[in-house]
């Protein structure tokens, strides 16, 4: 009997599920909708930080995945780029070289034409070419990388201005009851303070996380950029300067060297 019992109860259990789990989801949605976004017994104000706070996270999100597919390193770097350029060096069509990195927008492409266009003035003036472009190149990929450091600072103190609005709001309600405030009033302005605090912390960690990356990636691009264009660049290099070198060295008891 209580085998048969048992069976019927989860029998009825089986068939009553779906709508009992239809219920709760329903009851949950709604439920987590008015407790994190919109609620009707938080001011509207803290509703209205809430919903800036959700446009800042959706921005973050988009405007990072526009900067890691724009600064991708067939992006920055491109190997294509690389191989041409070497080609027309290595088959002496410098013209043709400096018309080709001058047409190309990759940072590889600005730095190798900035380093062929000083080719008549010398390797040196190569050097100090590569140096300079490469830097003012950097610094124009990595300012919109810094609107995302702006954002994840800029979160946080939005949350907590929620937040002092909040419990300014909630004590509010406490001196108005006389010390005995009702719990939902209080609790919209407890509700308000928390949950703004919640979705700036949502839009710092993702923003600052996001600004780390990209800029570390970045970085890391820029600095093997220079290393190929220097490589590229090797052919200019006077052949005989070690060896100057060398001999200045093994003559200097003969002949004082002129200072430079």
């Amino acid at each position: 009997m209580p085998s048969k019992m048992k069976l019927t109860a989860a029998a009825l259990l089986t068939a009553l599920w779906p709508a009992m789990a239809s219920a709760q989801e329903s009851s949950t949605t709604m439920n987590w909708f008015q407790a994190f976004i919109w609620s009707n017994e938080s001011p509207m104000l803290g509703n209205l930080i809430v919903v800036l706070l959700l446009l800042m996270s959706a921005v973050v999100m988009g405007f990072s995945l526009m900067l890691i597919f724009k600064f991708r390193q067939n992006q920055v770097i491109p190997e294509e780029t690389r191989d041409e350029i070497e080609q027309l060096l290595s088959e002496k069509k410098y013209r043709e070289a400096i018309e080709f990195a001058e047409e190309e927008e990759s940072y590889l492409g600005k730095v190798a034409s900035a380093a062929l266009s000083e080719a008549a003035n010398g390797y040196s003036a190569m050097e100090r070419a590569v140096e300079e472009a490469g830097d003012a190149e950097a610094v124009k990929m990595l300012r919109p990388i810094e609107y995302l450091n702006v954002l994840g600072n800029i979160s946080p103190m939005i949350g907590l201005f929620g937040t002092v609005f909040g419990m300014i709001v909630a004590f509010q309600k406490l001196v108005e009851g006389g010390g005995n405030a009702d719990p939902v009033a209080l609790a919209g302005g407890i509700s308000t303070a928390l949950v703004t605090t919640f979705w700036g912390l949502v839009v710092a960690i993702p923003a600052l996380t996001a600004y780390s990356l990209i800029r570390n990636k970045v970085d890391a691009h820029c600095a093997e950029g220079l290393l190929i264009v220097e490589e590229l660049i090797t052919p200019f290099k006077p052949s005989g300067k070690k060896k100057k070198s060398g001999s200045s060295t093994s003559s200097s008891s003969s002949r004082p060297s002129k200072p430079e």
